[in-house]
């Protein structure tokens, strides 16, 4: 298991009440010993003018779940922080309705970087995206 923090459903999804990520619906469903995965729906705050998901709301999906993950990695969270450094994504396939699925697997967990692959898929489990974060463990300052 990866995790130095204990994961939980309920406090991942408590803790983004109030925030993009609660807003755009974004729901964690499921911990792994290596992955966390989470649900976010194709609806008018997720879809392009085309009304097909949108690339930012993708790229959103794949941020959030990289980022939670690797704060669930992180020894001390009095200490340090994970932040956002590089994200980039390939969009596959696009998504009309329903749900997507994304799950974030470690590529790198170091004591200062993390990297994360992101597979985004729809609900007959067919990759519309493919994404990978660079995150950057910093010492929180007094």
């Amino acid at each position: 298991m990866i995790w130095k923090q204990t994961p939980s459903l309920e406090a991942m999804n408590a803790f983004s009440k109030n925030t993009m990520v609660d807003h755009i619906g974004i729901e964690f469903t499921e911990i792994g010993d290596d992955y966390i995965k989470a649900r976010m729906p194709v609806d008018h705050r997720t879809v392009q003018p085309m009304r097909i998901l949108h690339g930012g709301a993708s790229v959103a999906l794949a941020e959030t779940i990289g980022s939670v993950a690797s704060t669930f990695c992180i020894e001390d969270l009095n200490k340090q922080t994970a932040v956002g450094v590089e994200i980039n994504a390939n969009h596959l396939k696009s998504a009309k309705s329903g749900f997507v699925y994304g799950t974030a697997r470690p590529i790198k967990i170091g004591r200062k970087l993390h990297i994360w692959n992101i597979e985004i898929k729809n609900e007959d489990a067919k990759l519309i995206c493919v994404s990978r974060l660079t995150i950057a463990i910093i010492d929180i300052t007094p």
